[in-house]
């Protein structure tokens, strides 16, 4: 709610400026990659979706342009293994394959700066941006809860999450024109977080679940998660034009 009043916020500024203002909607494939302890090893990506609402000044005489949008990303990582053979005694077996992901489902207000290159029917822009993020929640529990402490001190659990995190968002993208007033765009962008999505303190004597192991009681070792997305996404692009007449 505090994101959409920004938006409105913003919204009311530039036009009681009487400037000319676009807005629109994108939304697409969101491809998130998890930096675990400072490594990215044994981290599949997490295959998920985005959508944003935006809006931007649009000055006719500039190429560049500030905006503001508010969305909702699902970012993450995964474990995932994949279907293999093993010998036994009795023969070959066949071992399924699996997939646990780790979704963080987040709102993100980025404010930044766009600019165009070129002009005609189609035009390159590229843009740079300040981002803030706000977990709304997690499918820690949920994963903790199907794989019943199986991978107790790898998972992690929900109440170290970060619900504030930030970062920047930079990249570009190619906009079509269907006419003065609408139009559709292909944007690729690159998400790093600066801060850190999940911070966990080392736990000391906690219960074993190997049961073949001599040590009754263990120490899960202190983590700490960040993430980057990489978005590949469409959108459609509106001008609202402020025409002064003599």
């Amino acid at each position: 709610m505090r994101v959409l009043f920004f938006l409105g916020m913003l919204f009311v500024a530039i036009n009681a400026q009487g400037q000319s203002y676009a807005f629109g909607i994108k939304g697409g494939l969101t491809s998130g990659f998890q930096r675990w302890d400072n490594s990215f090893s044994a981290r599949d990506p997490l295959y998920r979706y985005h959508g944003i609402a935006f809006i931007e000044t649009a000055d006719e005489g500039s190429p560049f342009s500030l905006f503001a949008q508010a969305g909702y990303h699902i970012k993450g990582s995964a474990i995932r293994t994949y279907p293999t053979k093993v010998s036994t005694p009795t023969g070959f077996q066949d071992v399924p394959g699996f997939t646990i992901p780790f979704e963080f489902h987040n709102a993100s207000l980025t404010l930044g700066a766009k600019q165009r290159v070129g002009s005609g029917a189609s035009d390159l822009y590229y843009l740079l941006g300040v981002r803030g993020d706000y977990t709304l929640s997690t499918n820690l529990d949920e994963v903790a809860s199907d794989n019943k402490g199986i991978y107790l001190g790898i998972l992690p659990f929900d109440a170290f999450v970060t619900k504030f995190n930030y970062g920047i968002t930079l990249g570009g993208g190619i906009q079509f024109d269907f006419s003065e007033y609408v139009a559709t765009f292909l944007e690729l962008t690159v998400n790093p977080d600066f801060s850190k999505q999940y911070r966990q303190p080392a736990i000391p004597n906690v219960s074993n679940p190997n049961p073949n192991s001599s040590n009754s009681l263990i120490t899960i070792p202190e983590r700490q998660i960040s993430n980057t997305t990489i978005e590949l996404t469409l959108g459609f692009r509106f001008l609202h034009k402020i025409v002064y007449l003599d």
